[in-house]
Protein backbone atom coordinates (compact mmCIF):
# COMPACT_ATOMS: atom_id res chain seq x y z
CA UNK A 1 0.00 0.00 0.00
CA UNK A 2 1.49 3.31 -1.14
CA UNK A 3 1.13 6.71 0.45
CA UNK A 4 0.03 9.64 -1.64
CA UNK A 5 -2.41 12.48 -1.09
CA UNK A 6 -3.72 12.56 -4.65
CA UNK A 7 -5.36 9.57 -6.40
CA UNK A 8 -3.20 9.89 -9.54
CA UNK A 9 0.45 10.23 -10.39
CA UNK A 10 1.63 11.28 -13.85
CA UNK A 11 -1.86 10.62 -15.19
CA UNK A 12 -2.01 7.08 -13.76
CA UNK A 13 -4.67 6.04 -11.27
CA UNK A 14 -2.64 4.78 -8.30
CA UNK A 15 -5.12 2.10 -7.27
CA UNK A 16 -4.90 0.55 -10.76
CA UNK A 17 -1.11 0.82 -11.23
CA UNK A 18 1.51 -1.77 -10.31
CA UNK A 19 3.80 -0.60 -7.50
CA UNK A 20 6.91 -1.00 -9.66
CA UNK A 21 5.48 1.65 -12.01
CA UNK A 22 4.67 4.17 -9.28
CA UNK A 23 7.56 6.57 -9.26
CA UNK A 24 8.31 10.21 -9.94
CA UNK A 25 11.72 11.50 -10.91
CA UNK A 26 13.07 7.97 -10.53
CA UNK A 27 11.99 7.74 -6.88
CA UNK A 28 9.52 5.06 -5.82
CA UNK A 29 6.52 6.15 -3.82
CA UNK A 30 6.70 5.33 -0.10
CA UNK A 31 4.72 2.41 1.24
CA UNK A 32 2.86 2.51 4.56
CA UNK A 33 5.33 0.00 5.99
CA UNK A 34 8.25 2.29 5.06
CA UNK A 35 6.68 5.31 6.74
CA UNK A 36 5.78 3.38 9.89
CA UNK A 37 9.34 2.08 10.18
CA UNK A 38 10.91 5.50 9.52
CA UNK A 39 8.54 7.85 11.37
CA UNK A 40 6.54 5.69 13.78
CA UNK A 41 8.90 6.53 16.65
CA UNK A 42 9.31 10.19 15.70
CA UNK A 43 5.88 11.68 15.00
CA UNK A 44 2.15 11.43 15.57
CA UNK A 45 0.75 9.91 12.36
CA UNK A 46 -2.59 10.49 10.66
CA UNK A 47 -3.02 7.59 8.24
CA UNK A 48 -5.88 8.53 5.92
CA UNK A 49 -7.62 5.81 3.94
CA UNK A 50 -9.04 7.37 0.79
CA UNK A 51 -10.64 4.31 -0.81
CA UNK A 52 -12.26 1.25 0.71
CA UNK A 53 -10.78 -2.21 0.50
CA UNK A 54 -7.39 -1.60 2.12
CA UNK A 55 -8.48 -1.63 5.74
CA UNK A 56 -7.03 -5.06 6.53
CA UNK A 57 -3.65 -4.13 5.00
CA UNK A 58 -3.53 -0.94 7.10
CA UNK A 59 -4.43 -2.80 10.30
CA UNK A 60 -1.84 -5.51 9.54
CA UNK A 61 0.87 -2.90 8.92
CA UNK A 62 0.02 -1.17 12.21
CA UNK A 63 0.17 -4.46 14.11
CA UNK A 64 3.56 -5.27 12.54
CA UNK A 65 5.06 -1.84 13.30
CA UNK A 66 2.90 0.11 15.77
CA UNK A 67 3.72 3.83 16.00
CA UNK A 68 4.91 4.80 19.46
CA UNK A 69 4.20 8.56 19.29
CA UNK A 70 0.48 8.10 18.64
CA UNK A 71 -1.62 7.77 15.51
CA UNK A 72 -5.09 7.64 14.04
CA UNK A 73 -6.49 5.94 10.99
CA UNK A 74 -8.79 8.48 9.39
CA UNK A 75 -11.22 8.60 6.50
CA UNK A 76 -14.08 10.55 4.95
CA UNK A 77 -15.75 7.15 4.45
CA UNK A 78 -17.82 5.87 7.41
CA UNK A 79 -17.83 2.31 6.00
CA UNK A 80 -14.01 2.28 6.00
CA UNK A 81 -13.96 3.30 9.66
CA UNK A 82 -16.54 0.69 10.61
CA UNK A 83 -14.57 -2.02 8.78
CA UNK A 84 -11.28 -0.99 10.44
CA UNK A 85 -13.05 -1.10 13.81
CA UNK A 86 -14.35 -4.61 13.08
CA UNK A 87 -10.80 -5.73 12.24
CA UNK A 88 -9.30 -4.21 15.39
CA UNK A 89 -11.37 -2.21 17.89
CA UNK A 90 -8.15 -0.89 19.48
CA UNK A 91 -7.08 1.06 16.38
CA UNK A 92 -7.88 4.76 17.03
CA UNK A 93 -10.07 6.12 14.26
CA UNK A 94 -10.75 9.62 12.97
CA UNK A 95 -13.72 10.75 10.91
CA UNK A 96 -12.98 13.52 8.40
CA UNK A 97 -15.93 15.56 7.19
CA UNK A 98 -16.44 18.61 5.03
CA UNK A 99 -20.21 19.15 5.16
CA UNK A 100 -22.91 19.68 7.77
CA UNK A 101 -24.56 16.42 6.72
CA UNK A 102 -21.26 14.60 7.23
CA UNK A 103 -20.76 16.30 10.57
CA UNK A 104 -24.07 14.84 11.78
CA UNK A 105 -22.73 11.26 11.35
CA UNK A 106 -19.87 11.38 13.85
CA UNK A 107 -21.92 10.25 16.86
CA UNK A 108 -22.73 6.98 15.06
CA UNK A 109 -19.09 6.06 14.40
CA UNK A 110 -16.50 4.29 16.59
CA UNK A 111 -14.06 7.18 16.50
CA UNK A 112 -11.47 8.68 18.83
CA UNK A 113 -11.08 11.89 16.79
CA UNK A 114 -13.51 14.05 14.84
CA UNK A 115 -11.76 15.93 12.00
CA UNK A 116 -14.16 18.47 10.48
CA UNK A 117 -13.22 21.24 8.08
CA UNK A 118 -12.53 24.30 10.20
CA UNK A 119 -15.50 26.23 8.75
CA UNK A 120 -17.90 23.69 10.30
CA UNK A 121 -16.59 24.16 13.85
CA UNK A 122 -18.19 26.29 16.54
CA UNK A 123 -17.38 26.57 20.21
CA UNK A 124 -20.49 24.45 20.84
CA UNK A 125 -19.22 21.74 18.46
CA UNK A 126 -16.01 21.45 20.47
CA UNK A 127 -17.92 21.34 23.76
CA UNK A 128 -20.24 18.61 22.42
CA UNK A 129 -17.30 16.55 21.18
CA UNK A 130 -15.54 16.94 24.55
CA UNK A 131 -18.62 15.70 26.44
CA UNK A 132 -18.40 12.50 24.36
CA UNK A 133 -14.68 12.20 25.27
CA UNK A 134 -13.65 12.52 21.63
CA UNK A 135 -10.82 14.74 20.38
CA UNK A 136 -11.34 17.34 17.67
CA UNK A 137 -8.76 18.19 15.00
CA UNK A 138 -9.60 21.01 12.59
CA UNK A 139 -8.46 21.07 8.95
CA UNK A 140 -7.21 22.92 6.80
CA UNK A 141 -6.52 26.02 8.88
CA UNK A 142 -4.29 28.42 6.95
CA UNK A 143 -5.14 31.78 8.52
CA UNK A 144 -3.67 33.05 11.79
CA UNK A 145 -7.00 34.35 13.14
CA UNK A 146 -8.63 30.93 12.61
CA UNK A 147 -5.72 29.11 14.25
CA UNK A 148 -5.93 31.34 17.31
CA UNK A 149 -9.74 31.17 17.49
CA UNK A 150 -9.87 27.36 17.27
CA UNK A 151 -7.02 26.91 19.74
CA UNK A 152 -8.77 29.31 22.11
CA UNK A 153 -11.96 27.30 21.86
CA UNK A 154 -10.02 24.16 22.79
CA UNK A 155 -9.46 22.27 19.54
CA UNK A 156 -7.11 19.35 20.24
CA UNK A 157 -5.30 19.58 16.90
CA UNK A 158 -4.92 21.99 14.01
CA UNK A 159 -4.03 20.79 10.52
CA UNK A 160 -2.53 23.35 8.15
CA UNK A 161 -0.77 23.51 4.80
CA UNK A 162 1.50 26.16 6.32
CA UNK A 163 3.79 24.79 9.06
CA UNK A 164 5.66 28.12 9.27
CA UNK A 165 2.37 29.89 10.03
CA UNK A 166 1.56 27.30 12.71
CA UNK A 167 4.95 27.76 14.32
CA UNK A 168 4.96 31.56 14.27
CA UNK A 169 1.34 31.79 15.47
CA UNK A 170 1.86 29.57 18.46
CA UNK A 171 5.29 30.94 19.38
CA UNK A 172 3.66 34.38 19.43
CA UNK A 173 0.54 33.07 21.21
CA UNK A 174 2.54 31.26 23.91
CA UNK A 175 4.61 34.37 24.70
CA UNK A 176 1.55 36.62 24.94
CA UNK A 177 -0.35 34.06 27.04
CA UNK A 178 2.55 33.69 29.51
Amino acid sequence: MVLRHDPEICGNKISATDYSDLQTDGIRMPRLEDVLARFGRLAYLDIEIKIGGNESAVVAALRACPPTRGYIVSSFLPEVLRRAHELDPCVPLGYICDSKDGLNLWTELPIAVLIPHHKLISRETIQHVRRREIKLFAWTVNQRRNLVRLAGWGADGLISDDPALLKSTFLEWSTTAA
